[in-house]
């Protein structure tokens, strides 16, 4: 074991003069050697500490209940407004004195004030460093040549990594140019690169932004490569994007890239739509990655499977302390019983329940997962819909999951037409009702239909009667109008999204909302509305 430790240190001191002397010399400009040595080095010890964080993961995963106590009594003794007994971690008194809160149907104001959701900066520890290490190692025994050198890049300023590794980083060729925030600064340097074999970015629908805005600055991207900006010039190479952009969005990374064989993304709430229309246009073809599930900007679920198609998530017993809530129909607004991770039954649904350490509050986040296996004692699980995504106009409940599979059954009968995101608004944000019955006003963005006829619009409003008994009734009676729904123009859903993000207390990944309760928000759509 010493001499392990020894070698490793050698190893360390190694890679740390080679990542100085990368500083001076930029990473197209090193020698052959050095690069090969650097990446080496550098694997090798990353691999090490996937192997330590594996083995610890392993135990943890064993000994959940211990495991889960232990992050009990860490929130009680690190909360800074005590409401609960610091001196007693018995999980039931903790239960009995802290009620469930629920601050996502408050306003978001009232939210920030009084009753502060967990945020990355709370859960930046081990779990994220798991899903990073864990997650690299995966993704390389999967695709065994992504994590080449020159093989991967990042076209977005965020990262899917959730625990940064600047170093390892650097070394792995995996650095963006530096001090680069600006997307198309980072296409740029990913066009150039026709050898890519993983494309990240920080999440879907931030990827689905970056194609967006690559078919509309093609041509001046292309001619940037040819004239040398950034780098050398490169006119063959800019007469191949040509080629490739003139055949349109389906298939388009492939033909920029040939060698590509992954996407990777980080996964969150209101992802699922993007990571859809990518499948279907822009990365047809290519298989998708994601190496956690974040909530609340945590980290709550990590990927060890990557050939999964569909993400499945290991719930970790560590920080956050995790507590699942049962979905019961008709039971979700009593005060039912908690799970621990050890208790959950394959097949069922749960609602997460996070308790936020600094206020110490148990909070039930609304992401409802299903239980699919285990790993050890713990819960593996597939994320299903978020239950405060929910439209009522009249006492009806329209959910996240309901809404989008009508959404999807009504544009899969707009001939030609690709979702790739929509909102949805009450009509009362908008005071739109104008003396009609309450409805919803529903925004989509579109590719391959420009225009929505008023038999197109109806459609909508019929899946969603022969989806909802309930709804169809009201409709029947009157209570409730048709649903309007709104053909909004390309950047749209980025000018939202970017004004989401402006808000300070915002994490990252933020939550893609689809249901919106802010009028200026619900306005900003409205400004955009071409159709």
């Amino acid at each position: 074991m010493l001499l392990l430790m020894l070698l490793l240190l050698v190893l360390l001191l190694l890679l740390s003069t080679c990542a100085l002397l990368g500083q001076q010399i930029s990473l197209e400009a090193r020698p052959p050697w050095l690069a090969s040595l650097q990446h080496q080095v550098a694997w090798r010890v990353l691999s090490w500490a996937a192997a330590w964080q594996q083995r610890r993961l392993e135990q943890s995963t064993l000994r959940v209940d211990e495991r889960q106590q232990q992050a009990l009594t860490w929130c009680l003794q690190t909360a800074r407004e005590p409401r609960c007994s610091k001196g007693s971690a018995d999980m039931n008194t903790f239960q009995n004195q802290l009620p469930l809160t629920n601050p996502s149907q408050a306003p978001e104001e009232e939210n920030e004030a009084h009753l502060p959701r967990p945020t990355s900066n709370q859960y930046s520890g081990e779990a994220s460093l798991q899903a990073t290490l864990l997650g690299l190692v995966a993704l390389n025994k999967a695709y065994p040549e992504v994590l080449a050198p020159g093989g991967t890049i990042c076209v977005t300023p965020t990262s899917p990594w959730p625990s940064p590794l600047p170093w390892p980083g650097h070394v792995l060729d995996w650095a963006r140019p530096p001090g680069a925030k600006d997307p198309e600064a980072l296409l740029l340097v990913a066009l150039r690169s026709p050898g890519l074999r993983a494309l990240q970015a920080g999440t879907a629908v931030e990827l689905l932004d970056v194609f967006s805005g690559l078919e509309v600055k093609g041509e001046e991207l292309t001619e940037a490569i040819a004239a040398g900006n950034p780098g050398a010039p490169l006119p063959r190479r800019a007469t191949e994007l040509r080629e490739a952009l003139k055949q349109g969005s389906r298939g388009l990374a492939l033909r920029l890239w040939p060698k590509l064989q992954v996407v990777v993304t980080l996964d969150a709430g209101g992802q699922a739509e993007a990571v859809a229309a990518l499948r279907a246009l822009w990365c047809q073809g290519l298989a998708f990655f994601s190496p956690a599930y974040s909530a609340s900007g945590g980290v709550v679920g990590l990927n060890l499977w990557p050939e999964q198609p569909q993400g499945l998530y290991l719930l970790p017993p560590g920080a956050p302390f995790i507590e699942l809530l049962p979905i019961e129909e008709g039971t979700q607004e009593k005060a039912a019983p908690t799970f621990l991770l050890a208790e959950a039954q394959r097949g069922k649904e749960y609602e997460l329940v996070l308790t936020d350490h600094i206020s110490l509050t148990r909070c039930r986040l609304g992401d409802v997962v299903q239980v699919v296996g285990a790993y050890n004692k713990c819960p593996v699980v597939r994320f299903m819909y978020r239950l405060d995504q929910t439209l009522s106009v009249r006492g009806e409940i329209t959910g996240e999951k309901m809404f989008s599979e009508a959404l999807a059954q009504a544009v899969a009968q707009w001939p030609g037409a690709k979702l790739l995101d929509h909102g949805c608004v009450e009509s009362s944000i908008l005071d739109s009702s104008e003396g009609s019955a309450p409805h919803y006003e529903v925004f989509v963005e579109l590719r391959g239909l420009r225009n929505l006829s008023e038999g197109n619009r109806d459609k909508l409003d019929h899946c969603l009667q022969e989806a909802s008994p309930y709804y169809k009734s009201l409709r029947f009676r009157g209570s409730v109008g048709p649903a309007r729904v709104h053909l909004v123009g390309s950047g749209a859903f980025q000018a939202l999204r970017a004004a989401l993000a402006s808000c300070p207390s915002s994490p990252f990944p933020p939550s893609m909302p689809r249901v919106l309760r802010h009028r200026h928000l619900a306005q900003l759509l409205q400004r955009r509305v071409v159709s």
